[in-house]
């Protein structure tokens, strides 16, 4: 019975390279997931707040009412 060769040859490749992305791992996408919502959820807060303290310099109470109809979504817990 005679062996199998099994004979290479290299081809140099002529087309467009692509580049494989490695995975991210879960926790890492979890964690930088809930510290970008921390981040967007305070930011939000603030821009609430100063809304509020505008309106109630301004005397503007239709103003107030909205924006403290956003805000109480924000400090409800």
């Amino acid at each position: 019975m005679k062996k199998e060769k099994v004979i290479y040859r290299f081809c140099p490749y002529e087309g467009k390279v692509l580049n494989a992305r490695r995975e991210i791992s879960f926790e890492i996408r979890l964690s930088s997931r809930l510290l970008l919502d921390e981040l967007c959820f305070n930011w939000n807060k603030q821009v609430l707040e100063k809304k509020l303290n505008n309106s109630i310099e301004k005397g503007n109470i239709e103003e107030f009412r909205s924006v403290r109809e956003q805000y109480l979504q924000y400090i409800w817990e």
